[in-house]
């Protein structure tokens, strides 16, 4: 059983075939053929034009464009040369063909066509020549155009050039012969190894340029999955301060009554509602955010380290072989959970990125209890051993800086003149004064 398609003809896959040819060649040479097109300046960042001067600097950026008039002065000298004509002719002769070389910095495919036209006129004019029908006054200028035109379009573009060389050059030995013969190897073989050097560097040069793109997405995508698990870090972390402390005010609220004798009933009410509402707050907490918490993970046995553990760390990291010292400054008091541990997070991968990128330096911690809340300050000097490839390297800077901003505070980061690196971190705490401290009892 066939099916008829009514009121539309059925292509040949041969028809389809030269459709698809026709439409690939107007795209390369025949649309916009002679739109405005002007050659770029050169980059100027480059290894060797970055060491001149700024003034030369700038000038080499035209480079390009005066390489370009430099052929064309060529190709009007020569033409000039072999031509055999009068002087005023030979000039003309050699302006005609240098002008689509001239072409290519502002409308590269037209140039190419206007290239084609002036090989056509010089063919009538000098039919008699053996090189016929691309004598030498055609033939650089032709060679010259083909290639400045191909570095500046796509390798397909550089394919149907050749291709319409070759027909030029047989169909007008054909149609303008008259019995010369057809001599068409020379140009062929030229340009041929012309286009396919200039489409190898095309080829190349793109594939360099779609590769810089992809490392830019990946550094971005890495960048931004690094943020996003040090933010999950940090809301596990919080996630389990905060759990611990409920579960402490639902238990505390639940026993409050039996440790006064007769309670009134008021009192009692007044603890049951505090009660419900702790379980049903800590409720909602372990919905919202243990959402974050991957399949295998496990809350820690142990509470959350606070800076009061910072003498333990200290003492781990000394038995790793750098040396540290401490000094607290201010009145030392309890702060708030997250500040406790995001300062002592803040510090612990501070050492640990001493350890990885400065082996055998010192370093020196500081932790200053001030009025409006607390001051952490991490320096290290230079180290003096090698430092070993570490794949995690960049992130732990990140991580701080996310845990300072989740708590409005401030940190800066950098290297010291001494060759040494410097944290410094301050971390707002709203009524954070040492009075408040205090045990009322």
């Amino acid at each position: 059983m066939t099916e008829t398609t009514h009121g539309a003809t059925p292509r040949t896959p041969e028809i389809r075939l030269a459709s698809g040819f026709i439409q690939s060649l107007r795209q390369a040479l025949i649309i916009d053929a002679f739109a405005y097109r002007p050659l770029p300046p050169m980059r100027t960042d480059g290894p060797l034009t970055r060491r001149l001067p700024k003034r030369i600097r700038l000038e080499a950026a035209h480079l390009p464009h005066a390489a370009v008039c430099v052929v064309a002065f060529f190709v009007v000298v020569f033409t000039s040369i072999t031509t055999g004509l009068p002087q005023a002719a030979s000039l003309v002769m050699g302006l005609l063909a240098a002008t689509p070389i001239v072409m290519t910095l502002v409308r590269p495919l037209g140039a190419f066509w206007v290239a084609v036209a002036v090989t056509m006129v010089f063919s009538v004019v000098s039919g008699s020549d053996p090189n016929w029908p691309w004598i030498p006054a055609t033939f650089f200028s032709y060679l010259a155009t083909v290639t400045l035109v191909a570095m500046r379009t796509s390798p397909r573009t550089a394919g149907w050039m050749w291709v319409i060389t070759l027909a030029i050059g047989i169909g007008t030995s054909i149609v303008l012969g008259r019995g010369q013969s057809i001599n068409v190897g020379p140009m062929a073989f030229a340009s041929a190894i012309a286009l396919l050097a200039v489409s190898i560097r095309n080829i190349r040069k793109q594939a360099e340029q779609q590769v810089t793109a992809q490392q830019e997405v990946t550094a971005v995508e890495r960048d931004r999955r690094t943020l996003l698990e040090e933010r999950t870090t940090i809301a596990r972390e919080l996630h389990d301060v905060v759990a611990h402390h409920m579960s402490v005010v639902a238990i505390q609220a639940e026993a409050a009554p039996y440790r006064v004798k007769n309670p009134p009933p008021e009192l009692e009410a007044a603890f049951v509602t505090i009660r419900e509402n702790a379980v049903a707050a800590l409720t909602e907490l372990r919905r919202v955010l243990g959402v974050v918490r991957s399949a295998d993970y496990e809350a820690p046995d142990a509470p959350q380290p606070t800076l009061a553990s910072l003498d333990g760390l200290l003492a781990n990291v000394r038995e790793a072989g750098l040396s540290v010292d401490k000094t607290v400054t201010g009145a030392v008091r309890e702060l708030p959970p997250g500040v406790e541990l995001s300062a002592y997070r803040i510090i612990q991968e501070a050492l640990s990125n001493t350890l990885r990128h400065a082996p055998g330096a010192g370093a020196a911690v500081e932790v200053s209890y001030v009025l409006g809340g607390l001051g952490l300050r991490i320096v290290n000097e230079a180290g003096t051993g090698d430092v070993r490839p570490s794949p995690g390297a960049g992130q732990g800077v990140t991580g701080m800086r996310e845990r300072v901003a989740m708590l409005e505070g401030e940190m800066t980061a950098g290297e010291l003149a001494s060759g040494g690196f410097e944290v410094a971190v301050f971390i707002p705490v709203a009524g954070s004064r040492p009075d408040l401290a205090k045990d009322p009892a």
